[in-house]
């Protein structure tokens, strides 16, 4: 009597285990594909800094013809704001067609697709970025998965988590540009931890839709590690979501105090983008959102 009602109980949790297998995305080369919106084809870009919400270029969104919802959208570099729109319309992005929130900018978020849109975006439960051939000695750490917080949190992209000096800190994968950047939060909090100092002159660097930022180098006496990378240099905003300055110059009294408070800063905008310079030294990036891990794989 037992036998038979086993069986179908076996059965049926096979098919289950069957239907649960994660879906993966592979995305390979500079991450462009073909994508419909509002049955209207066009390019999207997969890029693992982009929010989770598809952001359209406006001409692309103009020749669709969509009509602006009521929710507007704002992106803040700075002082600098690129303000947008959003609706709700049918995208396929090659997992299915489905009813999607999109939005669009005043400013294109790549110039080189109609669109772009981040892992957390896509239908797939695992989105695997291939950026170059296994690399010798390389290995492979997972770091807690998480958004952006707040009332963004849903559509504002995912982020890595690292511990530095006891405080979280998001780090986004940014494949758009060369040098790894840190807010001017995240530099005081990484400074502070690992003994940073800033040096040499002051520069100015593209941090997102054409927006330019002033920033500094930021030499650390012991590494910052994330996953298997160790970083012992980096850039800081300098005044953006926080004020870098209180950090010490290379030709600064080394007994003063590094870095100081700054009632204004918001700990949870603090971001570290890990850029080119660094990621150069990976193979892949796994985001697995079943998991809640993306995985490094670095030499």
């Amino acid at each position: 009597m037992i036998k038979p009602t086993l069986f179908p109980l076996m059965a049926a949790t096979l098919l289950i285990a069957a239907a649960d297998v994660p879906r993966e995305r592979v995305v390979t080369g500079d991450g462009i594909g073909p994508a419909t919106v509002a049955n209207v084809s066009g390019r999207i870009v997969i890029d693992p800094g982009a929010p989770s919400m598809p952001l359209l270029a406006p001409d692309f969104a103009k020749r669709i013809g969509l009509r602006p919802g009521m929710f507007g959208m704002r992106f803040m570099i700075g002082p600098v704001s690129i303000d947008g729109t959003s609706a709700v319309t049918s995208i396929d992005t090659g997992g299915g067609q489905r009813k999607r929130r999109v939005a669009w900018m005043t400013k294109p978020y790549a110039a080189e697709a109609d669109g772009a849109i981040g892992p957390g975006g896509l239908a797939e439960d695992v989105v695997r970025f291939v950026l170059r051939p296994p690399l010798a000695g390389e290995r492979t750490v997972s770091l807690p998965m998480v958004d952006a917080g707040g009332l963004i949190g849903g559509w504002g992209g995912l982020f890595g988590q690292i511990d530095v000096g006891g405080q979280p800190l998001k780090v986004r994968f940014d494949l758009r540009h060369r040098r790894t950047l840190a807010t001017a939060g995240a530099g005081m909090t990484i400074a502070t931890a690992l003994g940073g100092r800033t040096e040499g002159a002051p520069e100015s660097a593209e941090i997102a839709f054409g927006v330019e930022r002033p920033i500094r180098r930021l030499r650390l006496a012991r590494p910052l590690m994330v996953g298997p990378l160790a970083i012992d240099r980096l850039f800081v905003r300098a005044t953006d979501f926080g004020n870098a300055s209180p950090i010490a110059d290379e030709q600064d009294d080394p007994d003063e105090v590094v870095v100081t408070a700054n009632r204004k800063r918001k700990p949870e905008r603090d971001r570290l983008n890990l850029a080119l310079d660094q990621l150069d030294r990976c193979s892949t990036i796994v985001f697995d959102k079943p998991a809640r891990q993306i995985r490094l794989t670095c030499a």
